[in-house]
């Protein structure tokens, strides 16, 4: 039986307000003094509504100048960027295995006090401990019998009351069954699979507890010992193993499917699972997850039935389809769900000088004074309306609200340009938020900002204003000076005097030692303020008072994305100490480009159901087709005789058995036939408004002479519309024309403004200013360049184009070309001639600002290739499309001078200087105020008012077309997410596998390749065995070999690009001649792999290679870092990986033996501090 549990997700991403004002440079740049709070506050005109009792140094200049110069402050606030830093796109993947500390890595860094006091929260109400009562209870099992535990029994180990759902859970549980438990963040899931630990271990059985991270695995291994002692809990990761044969084993869940494999099909080898009644998975919301989710159905297919399951999730819209999956497979199990947290939450919305809620009362709609329109209201300094203003007795609409002027509310229309300039005009500094939640007391808080570079700028922000009295200040002293003492080179020295202030960073990009630390003291109340990455809220146990969410989209692979519901409850669940606080605070932000009405919007958008990512791999279908026998030659003496695993038929059984394929048979037959229904209905409606019916229909309720009057006028409107939309396309012709010479030879020298204008999918137009740097192939910037050149999104394809627009400008030579301009907003924005409203006389001065220097505009591209090259697409059409990136803070002065639109006069616009194009637009005014002036004439004749009901009726029903069409479309979206696809993907796979002669296609006798690959942990386990049987690596030295090792493990590890410093350790000559081999290879499987449809990627990077070369032959940590281009935590983080390379190779059967002692030798020169520190 299993039983399931889920919790809520949440993310967000960083909004600009890092910097203070325009025209002061950031804080962190300049000399800091100290300033007394209140006069802080007076500045700020808050005072009677905050009560600060710190300290806060700040550069003098930033509050002298915001009093001298407010009106600069104001024009920064209307034009900054949300985005300042640049997002990483490959940051913080919760699913990186290698992030994990030693379990003792604490142990000596809590003070005496901090013991003591901690001691002192684990007493029960009887005075003793949770061990003391948890060894009672097992001593009275052993002494009369099992049957004395049942749930009363498990929870008088707590000291307090368990909710209603912890008990229903683990009744389930002792009735045998497998749970499902899905339930809020920090809701106590964590108690049913300790209840449940208590139960086994009191009957000297075993369990296993699995989780997604390393990290995860060593805060529970330590919370297990306390309950249970050292000698009862166990820990498994990839390259170390603690007391493995546990009644308590922790261990990542790549290590269980691991372990499944060699069970699988023949539960009496045992494979590992000797004794073993219970398997906790937790975060099983995982299964969703698209590198990773396999991983959790695997192991739920594979695992023998006599084993309980319990599934802890996040709250998910499909807990039910998770729950029946698992016992259609596995066997009886039981869901329990629960919403209701323990800590309730409360929403709340940063503005820029106040903190408001962000739901009404009942908690189901916005907050009306969070509306656009009450905040233009508010800032044009309009007395606002009361909530028990009269209504005009005119006005019977529901909801209806007035301003002082009398124009409702909700009607009053705002342009694009009037809603930016409100938002930004609210956006908060990162200190703004922060008074907020010091004055009302909602610290400790964790910060979420989707950028590694943009918390640790958030640091340097606020680390002048001082979140700790005298004490805590000394107690994060001492803590600091024993860790410098344990782990010198963990230590990261940019952070210290954040951290002395009670703020500190937490990312990917710090070693996990450090990171430990930030834990540690934040648990302990010595760092109010933790700036985070979304890495955090991915299982942690870190809870704190406030959750703060600094966006509401991050950058993703294909450009900015939106959080989705899960994700912010995910974030958001990390608000609320159970035990402490009353109430748990999640506070989101304003942003120049999202609101409160965003916030909303993804706030009610309703939960993600869970989908299947049930995938094949190398090692899956060896282990499959192969079964024991594989594994079996991998570890004991082979008798000489060829094993054959099981039949495809066999494996087909078990892959099929994929979630995706129980949910897809239950799902998609029902919305299969509501789409046939919405089709059939669409068909009927269509039917309602052609042409015919709406004439049979006017016939009707026309009389014979009013119908023939408004027919024959809408025949003259057809064609007059018919020669508007002629002349339309001849001035975009024209205008096209007249545009190439102005970009290709600008008067003067210098670099004209322009402006970009295009309408987004709401049909609201957008007009952007920006300053013209010059046709993409004339720049000196050769990534963009090749980039143009290479990608199919930037395609020009004017076949699909209006052939009378086409014809004109392929016969004057004049084919769109992109170019590149740098936006007010400092955005670079690529663009074809299609998107250019004007080109304007002014510009920059394309002359050196200085003797010396170079011109500006090869100053700007040579910016440009510094970039990523993270395009997002703005607008498209057939003659090209609009994309932009954001800029640098190397750009942002630039972008400063670039003049606001309404600075420009018509006499400015070059384009206008084009008789042609001049002539163009009057033809087309012309015309449409003739289409105009017809419309009117139509609508003034006798029988309009009944026709009119018609064409309102048709408007009806085209309306609820489509509605329809978007259900259907939604319904269609479904059916493809859920569409099985395993078994196909696993023949691919198995095709492969038999080419490379690995697994003989008739008998599946397993070959000494394929064994290398099925003993083996990797992305590409297939390639992974090719290169270690390779004779080539035996002419190699231990650090040689650890460098060729790191080029098959470092996907996803990069430069960055932000760093001042660029410096990075070359690989030797013997290492590059190795790898350039190896590539040779590589292409050969590529070639097979692409035959096959296989697209599992082949890692070969020579590009850190040098570094692992470095750390392998005895550098050290200081002098490998110094003047390092990685981070820190990206360079441990493939240390470790490549650690963990190694040290599966003298495990693996038929290596050559030369090979195994030098993997033993670089292993061990490797595995050395601070890296050493880092395995379980």
């Amino acid at each position: 039986m299993v039983v399931v549990a889920t919790a809520p997700a949440t993310s967000t991403p960083f909004i600009l307000s890092l910097l203070p004002t325009r025209h002061t440079p950031l804080p962190f740049t300049r000399a800091a003094t100290t300033l007394p709070f209140s006069l802080l506050l007076r500045h700020r005109s808050v005072l009677s509504s905050l009560r600060f009792q710190i300290s806060f140094k700040s550069p003098s200049s930033t509050l002298h100048e915001a009093d001298e110069d407010e009106e600069g402050e104001q024009d920064f606030e209307e034009n900054e960027e949300d985005d300042e830093f640049e997002y990483d796109d490959d940051e913080d993947v919760a699913a990186d295995e290698y992030d994990d500390v030693s379990s003792e890595a604490y142990d000596g860094a809590v003070s005496d006090e901090g013991e003591e006091a901690f001691e002192a929260a684990r007493l029960g109400n009887d005075g003793t401990f949770k061990w003391q009562r948890v060894e009672k209870l097992c001593k009275e099992v052993r002494e009369f019998g099992s049957d004395i535990i049942d749930v009363d029994e498990l929870a008088s180990v707590y000291d307090f009351r368990i909710d209603k759902f912890q008990r229903l859970a683990i009744h389930a549980f002792l009735r045998g069954s497998s749970v499902v438990v899905s339930a809020p963040t920090s809701s106590g899931k964590t108690l049913i699979a300790e209840s449940a630990a208590v139960a086994t271990v009191a009957r000297g059985r075993r369990i296993f507890y699995t989780t997604p991270l390393k990290a995860l695995s060593n805060q529970k291994f330590r919370e297990f010992r306390e309950t249970f002692g050292d000698n009862n809990v166990g820990l498994l990761t990839g390259d170390s193993a603690v007391n493995r044969d546990a009644q308590v084993l922790i261990m990542t869940t790549e290590i269980l499917r691991n372990m499944l494999y060699q069970s699988v099909g023949n539960i009496s080898s045992g494979g590992g699972l000797l004794h073993v009644d219970v398997i906790v998975l937790d975060e099983v919301h995982y299964l969703s997850d698209i590198s990773r989710g396999t991983v959790w159905e695997e192991i739920v297919i594979y695992c023998p039935k006599e084993v309980q399951l319990i599934c802890l999730s996040a709250t998910v819209a499909n807990p039910d389809e998770l729950a029946g999956w698992i016992g259609q497979i596995h066997g009886s199990t039981e869901l329990v769900t629960s919403s209701k947290r323990p800590v309730p939450l409360t929403w709340h919305f940063s503005l820029k000088n106040s903190l408001l809620p962000l739901l009404d009362e009942k908690g189901t709609r916005m907050n009306r004074k969070l509306s656009l329109n009450y905040l233009q209201l508010q800032g044009a300094g309009v007395k606002s309306y009361n909530d028990d203003w009269p209504r005009r007795k005119n006005s019977r609409r529901r909801g209806t609200r007035y301003d002082s002027d009398g124009s409702t509310l909700e009607n009053r229309s705002l342009s694009k340009n009037n809603i930016n300039a409100i938002r930004r005009s609210q956006v908060p500094q990162i200190i703004d938020t922060l008074w907020q939640l010091q004055s009302r007391d909602m610290l400790p808080a964790i910060w979420f900002i989707f950028s590694r570079k943009g918390c640790d700028a958030a640091v340097q922000y606020v680390e002048n204003c001082n979140l700790l009295d005298e004490c805590e200040t000394s107690e994060v002293e001492l803590a600091l000076k024993r860790f410098r003492i344990q782990y010198p080179d963990a230590v990261r020295e940019t952070a210290v005097k954040g951290l002395l202030q009670g703020v500190a960073a937490h990312h990917a990009g710090c070693l996990p030692l450090w990171k430990a630390f930030i834990e540690e003291l934040f648990q302990r109340g010595l760092v109010k303020v933790v700036f985070a990455t979304e890495t955090l809220a991915a299982g942690i146990n870190m809870p704190a008072r406030t959750a703060v969410i600094s966006s509401l989209s991050k950058r993703g692979d294909s450009g900015r994305v939106q959080l989705s519901t899960n994700e912010l409850l995910q974030m958001a669940g990390r608000a609320g100490r159970r035990g402490i606080d009353e109430s748990g605070h999640v506070v989101l932000i304003q942003t120049p480009n999202e609101g409160a009405e965003e916030c909303c919007k993804v706030l009610f958008a309703g939960l993600e159901p869970l989908v299947s990512q049930f995938t094949a791999s190398f090692g899956m279908v060896l282990n499959l087709l192969a079964g024991v026998k594989a594994i079996h030659r991998s570890n004991e003496s082979d008798d000489g005789r060829p094993s054959s695993g099981r039949t495809l038929e066999e494996a087909r059984k078990l892959v099929e058995q994929s979630f995706g394929n129980y949910v897809s048979s239950n799902v998609m037959l029902a919305a299969k036939e509501e789409i046939n229904k919405i089709e059939k209905e669409i068909e009927i409606l269509m039917s309602e408004i052609t042409d015919e019916a709406i004439d049979k229909r006017s016939r009707k309720a026309l009389s014979q002479r009013q119908y023939k009057e408004i027919a024959e006028l809408q025949e003259q409107l057809r064609a007059e519309k018919r020669v508007r939309a002629e002349l339309r396309k001849q001035m975009e012709a024209t205008r096209i024309s007249a545009l190439k010479p102005l970009l290709e030879d600008p008067e003067n020298g210098h670099l004209p403004f322009l402006c970009l204008q295009y309408t987004d999918s709401e049909g609201t137009q957008h007009s952007l200013p920006a300053v013209f740097l010059g046709k993409v192939d004339s720049l000196n910037a050769s990534k963009l360049k090749k980039l143009v050149s290479s990608a199919d999104s930037f395609a020009i394809n004017l076949g699909d184009a209006e052939p009378s627009i086409t014809d004109s400008v392929l016969d004057d030579g004049l084919e769109p070309s992109y170019h590149v301009a740098l936006g007010s907003d400092n955005s670079w924005y690529l663009f074809t001639e299609k998107w250019i409203k004007t080109v304007y006389g002014t510009g920059f001065p394309n002359v050196p600002l200085a003797q010396g220097d170079a011109l500006p505009r090869e100053i700007m591209s040579t910016l440009l290739d510094k970039e990523d090259m993270k395009w997002d697409n703005l607008a498209q059409s057939a003659y090209g499309g609009l994309w932009f990136m954001e800029g640098s803070l190397d750009t942002w002065s630039w972008s400063l001078n670039v003049p606001v639109l309404s600075s420009f006069s018509e006499s400015d616009e070059l384009l206008l200087k084009s008789q042609a194009y001049r002539d163009a637009v009057e033809r087309y005014k012309d015309q449409r105020n003739k289409v105009s002036r017809l419309k009117k004439k139509i609508s003034r004749t006798e029988g309009y008012k009944e026709y009119s009901k018609v064409i309102d009726a048709v408007k009806f029903t085209e309306e609820k077309i489509r509605r329809l069409q978007n259900r259907s479309k939604r319904l269609t979206n479904r059916i493809e997410q859920i569409e099985p696809s395993g078994w196909k993907e696993f023949m691919q796979v198995s095709n492969v596998i038999h080419e490379t002669r690995a697994l003989d296609k008739n008998t599946q006798v397993i070959f000494p390749l394929g064994e290398t690959a099925a003993a083996i942990r990797g992305e590409n386990e297939l390639w992974l065995a090719m290169v270690l049987r390779s004779k080539i690596l035996l002419e190699l030295k231990p650090p040689q070999l650890a460098a060729v090792c790191a080029s098959l493990v470092s996907e996803g590890i990069k430069l960055r690009p932000w760093k001042n410093n660029s410096y990075i350790y070359e690989p030797t000559t013997t290492v590059m001649n190795v790898i350039k081999l190896l590539d040779e290879q590589r292409s050969a499987l590529l070639t097979i792999q692409e035959k096959h449809g296989v697209m599992i990627p082949c890692c070969l990077d020579s590009q850190f290679c040098g570094m692992v070369e470095a750390w392998a032959s005895g550098l050290t940590w200081r002098e490998i870092m110094m003047d390092c281009a990685m981070d820190e935590g990206d360079l441990a983080r493939l240390l470790r990986r490549t650690i963990d390379l190694l040290a599966q190779i003298p495990k693996l059967a038929d290596i050559d033996p030369l090979l195994q002692r030098n993997a033993k030798a670089a292993y061990d020169a490797m595995d050395r501090p601070p890296i050493s520190e880092l395995a379980g």
